[in-house]
């Protein structure tokens, strides 16, 4: 296992990969990716039991889905800095016929992607089916799924949330980015959450919450938490407070960098607060 200086240095560098991706294309979602680092580190580099020799049935193997698909640059970097793939290819991001295109697409086959993300609610749908399929197989691990707090606003969510629980799929574990913030400002003046977890646990979900979802110490304790509480007739769901933008001092407590790429100067600024530890591609 990692250890947690480990940690840190790889999500340092998913920071960087993530900044230079969105620039270099003047185009892509670098807010919600920087604030879901730690998640996605903590995620492939320790919790999950899965196999690189990727193939679509993920028998035997712990699955992820990204429901929020718009901070494909955190996927990719996670995924490529595992060995799914070269990383290399993060320098095809956003690019004609390539495989990473800016919302993940399975057509093209890439290592690691289960499923095609971009119109919001639908992953948890995804996820509950999958789950469902895992039970079936009387295969022991667990779906993991990732969603944004704004994406809640989808009603397909709620659908989804209740066949869960109503079923009892209780190897699955949801997690939503609760930075409260989404395209247009923020989640309370474009469409009010109201109590999330009251929500959840009235539809029959375990609730629980990650305070400090930048600190990768908290994330992996809260994640370990989540995976304690399943096998127990309910579905499992994280709120994980974190910050948009998190690592780059200007694109920190505000909704403007949430689909915004970096100019040269505000690019050499980011790197600058996140130093390259293993090598940018």
């Amino acid at each position: 296992m990692p250890t947690v200086s480990e940690l840190k240095d790889f999500s340092t560098q998913v920071r960087r990969d993530i900044l230079r991706m969105v620039h270099a294309v003047n185009s892509g979602h670098p807010g919600g990716s920087l604030g879901c680092t730690e998640f996605m580190t903590a995620l492939y580099q320790e919790v999950m039991d899965y196999s690189k020799d990727f193939d679509m049935d993920g028998k035997g193997e712990d699955l992820f889905f990204l429901s929020n698909g718009h901070i494909s640059p955190v996927l990719y970097s996670v995924l490529a800095r595992t060995g799914f793939f070269p990383v290399s290819e993060l320098a095809s991001f956003r690019k004609i016929d390539t495989r990473l295109q800016g919302h993940p697409t399975t057509h093209e086959g890439l290592p690691g992607v289960r499923m095609s993300a971009g119109s919001l609610g639908q992953g948890l749908s995804v996820a509950v089916g999958a789950a469902t399929a895992k039970k079936l197989n009387n295969d022991e691990h667990l779906v993991y799924s990732l969603h944004g707090d704004g994406e809640l606003q989808e009603g397909q969510i709620w659908e989804a949330a209740m066949y869960a629980a109503g079923k009892k799929v209780d190897n699955l574990i949801s997690t939503i980015d609760y930075n409260l913030k989404q395209i247009d400002g923020a989640t309370d003046e474009v469409m009010p959450l109201g109590d999330l977890r009251a929500k959840f646990e009235a539809f029959g979900w375990t609730v629980l919450e990650i305070e400090k979802g930048n600190d990768i110490e908290s994330v992996l304790e809260g994640l370990k938490r989540a995976k304690a509480e399943t096998g127990k007739g309910k579905p499992v769901c994280i709120l994980m407070h974190t910050e948009m933008g998190n690592g780059v001092d200007f694109m920190m407590g505000t909704h403007a960098w949430h689909g915004k790429a970096p100019n040269d100067d505000q690019l050499k600024t980011g790197l600058d607060q996140n130093p390259e530890t293993l090598g940018d591609y």
